[in-house]
């Protein structure tokens, strides 16, 4: 599918005349490794938005508490609509009225290299291993390093489609969890949402 297609959904949520989110219409050179992006959005309820560069888009979850360091957390992740691969820039207040209305700060971003193996050891494409309901990969951020899974524990028939988001590895001393989003600083400019709302984008 390709990405106009994919993004049909991101485009009809949003007044690009309003919103200085970026409409995906201006392609955005590849790189050669994959990139993620954690974004704080401070909109109707607080929380992360975790995105995972798959093709030509963003695959996006919503994950209330954010990304941790320690395997004990389970983080639940809810799916959300792909978004352009230059979101992964985007910093700044989206307006009110507007769907996700609200400020947003890039938290943290690198890329990933996707693990994901059959049961036979051998390598699965990223986006199959998403379809099947099971992704492993290893993150290099500037806050956030090492293996991660994405698993799928509600499909979605009958109720809202959900995953857990977990770090995989042994119990680490020094493990921690997401710190609070209210301080937190953006790895693209060193402001807290506060400041970036105070700036009005």
């Amino acid at each position: 599918m390709a990405a106009e297609d994919r993004l049909r959904t991101y485009r009809g949520k949003r007044d690009f005349e309003r919103t200085r989110e970026p409409s995906g219409h201006q392609s955005r050179p590849g790189s050669e490794e994959p990139r993620f992006v954690v974004q704080i959005h401070d909109a109707r309820r607080m929380h992360f938005d975790f995105r995972l560069q798959v093709d030509d888009v963003l695959k996006s979850w919503s994950v209330p508490k954010g990304p941790s360091s320690d395997p004990a957390d389970k983080r639940l992740a809810v799916p959300t609509e792909d978004h352009p691969l230059d979101y992964e820039d985007f910093e700044g207040v989206i307006p009110k009225g507007e769907y996700g209305g609200g400020t947003v700060i890039v938290w943290d971003r690198g890329t990933y290299e996707p693990l994901s193996h059959d049961r036979r050891g051998r390598p699965v494409g990223f986006a199959e291993s998403l379809e099947r309901g099971h992704a492993t990969f290893r993150l290099h951020g500037t806050k956030l390093h090492g293996e991660y899974a994405l698993t799928r524990f509600r499909s979605g028939a009958d109720e809202e489609e959900a995953w857990l988001l977990v770090r995989k590895g042994p119990a680490r001393s020094d493990a921690h969890g997401t710190p609070d989003p209210r301080r937190a600083r953006s790895v693209r400019t060193g402001r807290t949402l506060a400041q970036v709302a105070a700036a009005g984008g």
